[in-house]
This record gives structure tokens, sequence and C-alpha cells, in this order.
């Protein structure tokens, strides 16, 4: 999620690269304020008047033309509004101590093709990470400013409920969207909300493209 022009003022000479596609492998901790499951995936408006959400992302592979940032974490918090036939309403992207800039660009490029939609706001940050998956259950911090906890939700087999065949944005390909009950919180930019027992997800998803021409 992140604002077209932002990503490409950032990427600056990496689309100068010569390798000519972009691509991302990335496993998300996902959190919104929605009850389970998040009705923004089919309607073209949340639950309430807002849905705040926390992303936790570990690039397993991801470049942009010459430039590399697989191992890499980052963050998406933010509130999508309340009527995205107008657009989202207020995207943050978070990264962590040691991206470059060539790097920050080439995700906030490869962003905008996964989540292509319109910000009336978006903002950018640097704080420390941790992301971990043990088992049913998930974990990420922000260095004070965001928390993010899930726990799966078993099915009648006992194993976690997963919903398949649904598409997470622009991403090409995903495994299914693993049910989880979410806490998390956020804040800065002048945003500041808790949520507890709401939705939430493990997914992987993957997607990659062919570079823009010089000048497009």
């Amino acid at each position: 999620m992140i604002v077209a022009a932002l990503a490409m003022s950032l990427a600056g000479g990496a689309l100068a690269g010569k390798a000519n596609t972009w691509s991302i492998k990335a496993d998300i901790i996902e959190a919104c304020s929605c009850s389970m499951f998040c009705e923004c995936y089919f309607n073209m408006h949340p639950e309430g008047m807002m849905c705040e959400f926390d992303n936790a992302f570990s690039v397993a592979e991801g470049h942009m033309g010459d430039v590399d940032f697989s191992g890499k974490k980052f963050w998406l918090s933010g509130d999508l509004g309340s009527d995205f036939t107008k657009g989202m309403k207020h995207g943050i992207v978070t990264f962590e101590p040691g991206t470059t800039k060539e790097q920050k660009g080439a995700i906030g490029f490869v962003l905008g093709k996964v989540y292509p939609v319109k910000w009336a706001e978006m903002n950018m940050d640097e704080a420390k990470m941790t992301w971990e998956r043990t088992g049913d259950k998930g974990h990420a911090t922000l260095d004070g400013h965001g928390e993010v906890n899930l726990e799966a939700v078993p099915g009648a087999n006992g194993k976690p409920i997963v919903i398949n065949n649904l598409k997470y944005f622009g991403a090409d390909t995903n495994n299914g969207f693993e049910l989880a009950y979410s806490n998390h919180h956020y804040k800065g930019f002048g945003m500041d909300y808790t949520h507890e027992h709401r939705n939430g997800f493990f997914i992987h998803i993957e997607a990659t493209g062919a570079m823009p021409e010089a000048g497009k």
C-alpha cells in the first residue's frame, strides 16, 4: 500500500537497472479492526466507518530491476476509510533500519503493484521490527509504535481454517487466508488505535511483472 508517486520518487535510479522485471514473495501477519472475516475483500466499504490495519511483511525474495530487497521486513499501518470508491484514507509504510533509499523505492514500487489503490495521505517511517510465527501463533512488533498478535482459528479437524480461491489485492497467487484472531495496535502520524479479538490472518503472497519503460 503506497502512493505510486512516492514510490517512484524513492526509486530514483533503480528504474534504470538492467533487469527488466520486478517480483516479491512474502509472508504477511495481517490484522484489522473488522470482525472475522474482513468484508473489505468483498465490498466497497468496511464493516463500520473504518478499517484500521497493521500488516507486517517478511520478504523471502524480492527485487525491482537490479535492486534486491530479499530478507527485508516492512510494516503497513493505517485506515482504509469508509468508502473505497473514493480511494483509501491514510497509509503509513515503515521500513526497518538499514534499508537503503533504493530498497525503499523498490519496495514502494512493488507495493504499488500488490495494492493498486489510491491514498488520500501516505507517510513513511523507519523503526526496528520483529516478525515471528510459531505454529498457530504470530507476533510482530514495531519498536513501541505497533504490535500484532495472531492466533489461528481451528476448524472442525483441529487445523487452522483456510479460505482458498480468494484473491489478495493485486498479488498473482497466495496460499490461502489462514484465519486468526488478532490483537493489534499502532500509534503514529495522527493515528492511534487498539483492537482486540478482531480479524486477522496469515498469508503468503507472490507477484511478478515487467518493469515500466523509461519515462513511463
